[in-house]
């Protein structure tokens, strides 16, 4: 009885060896940030209240602004200028479509989606941009899609009933991706109250293309623009923001840019 108490013993110290030997080896770090990191971000968009609430706090807070601003009319009309994609459209299902079949960006993939003009809203902007109107204050579109692109993305839009959904206020990109010279166009007609994007440079040409040291201090010196003339959405699943950490370097191979992203990470 006693050597098979003590077997027993041997057998069971075995087993808990060989688990405690498991935990501590099966340990895995992800080599990859991308391309299937735009899939863990785009759940976050799609299934968070958070991300809900965060919409409709920008939304809300420009509806507030948006009131202080017609007390103080000038002499030019008023507008706002927005962005399209994640600011008013939802475009989550293009990034997990891509990043699930193990693919980033590109025009044609792009294209196929918004054909399907199958985009939903952004929460509280089909709300928010239509109190605009009702104010008489007109809604500008300036959007880095293609002109192949202005009759689906319309449709998109009117199918939502956003205001001011013509061809005279969707300003698509033409010969650069900067944004200054359509803001600028508007500008000679229309005292821009409020400007709205997920990506810094739908503010401001001082965005554009900088280094990521730069950019993020352009950002906090534009400190008290934020809530008040420029409206942020969250957008974690691509922008300038990931850009400018591989030096806009789009041509890449996904090793590079992932190698160049992870030795952004901070640790410890």
């Amino acid at each position: 009885m006693k050597i098979k108490w003590i077997l027993t013993g041997i057998l069971l110290t075995g087993m808990f060896a060989c688990k405690t030997t498991k935990v501590v080896t099966d340990t895995t770090t992800p080599t990859k940030l991308i391309p299937g990191g735009p899939a863990w971000a785009a759940l976050w968009q799609q299934q968070s209240g958070e991300y809900k609430a965060l919409c409709l706090q920008a939304y809300q807070l420009a509806a507030l602004k948006l009131d202080q601003y017609l007390q103080t009319k000038g002499a030019k009309p008023l507008a706002v200028v927005t962005d399209i994609d994640e600011t008013v459209l939802d475009n989550s299902p293009y990034s997990v479509h891509q990043a699930l079949a193990g693919k980033g960006y590109d025009d044609k993939s792009w294209m196929e989606w918004t054909a399907k003009v199958a985009a939903d809203t952004v929460p509280g902007a089909p709300s928010f941009f239509k109190y605009a109107a009702s104010k008489g204050v007109e809604v500008f579109y300036i959007t880095n899609r293609s002109e192949s692109e202005r009759a689906v993305t319309l449709k998109n839009l009117q199918r939502y009933q956003f205001p001011y959904t013509d061809d005279q206020h969707l300003l698509l990109r033409t010969t650069t991706s900067g944004k200054e010279p359509r803001r600028q166009q508007v500008a000679q007609q229309f005292d821009i109250v409020m400007l709205f994007g997920d990506n810094l440079s739908d503010f401001s040409a001082i965005f554009d293309k900088q280094p990521y040291e730069a950019r993020n201090a352009a950002a906090l010196q534009a400190a008290p623009n934020y809530g008040a003339r420029f409206i942020l959405l969250p957008n974690p699943m691509y922008g300038d923001w990931e850009g400018a950490l591989y030096n806009y370097q789009y041509k890449l191979t996904t090793a590079q840019k992932d190698s160049m992203l992870q030795s952004r990470l901070r640790n410890y």
